[in-house]
């Protein structure tokens, strides 16, 4: 904690934006780093004077863990998944964030009572809770549209090639649902061989189907060009192309899988002072809140959602589009992060020898 209060020493006066004169931060790219630039990016360099400089990649956790083992660190903030960061937390690859130092709520609540469950780990903060859903093209059914996550295995009645993400933790889970498995007990179920082995059994039904996917642009794409009729697609990424470019797709909540993108700062942050005033601003209640306006990511603080309205097209109400909504959350699957920390070799591992099979 040492290194955290000289910190918030140097970030205190006049002489913090002068002396710190940008910072760079690793996202993932697209409609997700716009609603970013805009709500928090734009307005941090107003008020501070420091330059806000994003990088693009398909996955952040893979250039901060090839950035640290080669030594050569050069990014400042990169925005991450859960068990990525607890990994990297382990590891002592990032700085520890003391809660206290984050901006307190509105009406004075402090930010370790404010921030959703799970949103606050030693080395990271949350900003978004996001869902992997199924998305259609509705133009490729006529009469009955798809409605489930069997629906999606179902290519007789739903015929059509099938977009998934090429890795383990956003595809056995759907496997299993699609069985009949309920959402409450994916993990007990996948903690099995037996479940291992039903959740492959079942993706088997359409392996010939999938068209892999490994980008988040990827899914939209396959969807527009008419290459897949369906495909999970990141929850904010498919309500950009509905609602701001509006292709003809519509959602699919049943299953979608639950999780939060956290900021991490690494220990050889070249721009330490100025990642952990970023990370301060962007997580206040008002920035979350704003870059709802953007994209249909549910904020990590309980005090933003009410500061949540509409979307920059000043009509769309955006509550219903959020992963948060009670309605979409019937039968969703929330993130097991320690699963997955304990788990995610040994997976993988199986999904690559299942993929390169016949």
């Amino acid at each position: 904690m040492k290194t955290i209060l000289i910190l918030t020493t140097a970030l205190t006066g006049v002489g913090f934006a002068a002396n710190a004169k940008e910072v760079n931060v690793v996202s993932w790219g697209g409609a997700y780093e716009v609603s970013q630039v805009e709500a928090y990016n734009k307005p941090f360099t107003a008020e501070t004077g420091i330059k806000v400089n994003m990088i693009a990649a398909d996955n952040p956790s893979t250039p901060l863990k090839a950035q640290v083992e080669a030594k050569n660190v050069t990014g400042d903030v990169f925005d991450i998944e859960v068990s990525d960061a607890i990994r990297l937390c382990d590891e002592g690859a990032l700085m520890e964030i003391d809660p206290d130092m984050l901006p307190a709520a509105p009406d004075g609540t402090p930010a370790s009572e404010d921030f959703v469950d799970g949103a606050l780990l030693d080395c990271a903060v949350a900003n978004i809770v996001w869902g992997t859903v199924i998305s259609y093209n509705t133009t490729k059914f006529e009469g009955d549209a798809p409605s489930t996550a069997a629906d999606f295995f179902d290519t007789e009645k739903f015929p059509g090639k099938r977009g998934l993400p090429k890795n383990p933790k956003r595809t056995l889970y759907l496997a299993l649902i699609a069985d009949g498995v309920p959402a409450a007990e994916i993990y007990d179920v996948l903690g099995t061989e037996e479940g291992i082995d039903r959740a492959f059994d079942k993706l088997d039904t359409i392996k010939s189907d999938v068209v892999w996917w490994e980008a988040g642009a990827q899914p939209v794409q396959l969807l527009a060009d008419g290459e897949v009729s369906m495909t999970t697609v990141y929850n904010g990424r498919i309500f950009d192309a509905m609602v701001a470019e509006n292709q003809p797709f519509d959602v699919i909540w049943d299953g979608q899988y639950m999780d939060l993108d956290m900021f991490v700062i690494p220990k050889d942050a070249p721009n330490p002072e100025a990642a952990m005033e970023y990370l301060k601003f962007s997580t206040d209640t008002q920035r979350l809140a704003d870059q709802a306006k953007y994209i249909s990511y549910g904020p990590s603080r309980k005090s933003s959602a009410e500061l949540v309205g509409l979307y920059q097209d000043g009509k769309t109400e955006m509550a219903p589009h959020m992963p948060t909504n009670p309605e979409n959350m019937k039968n969703a699957v929330l993130d097991n992060p320690e699963f997955w920390a304990d788990h995610d070799a040994e997976l993988t591992e199986r999904f690559n020898s299942w993929l390169a099979s016949s």
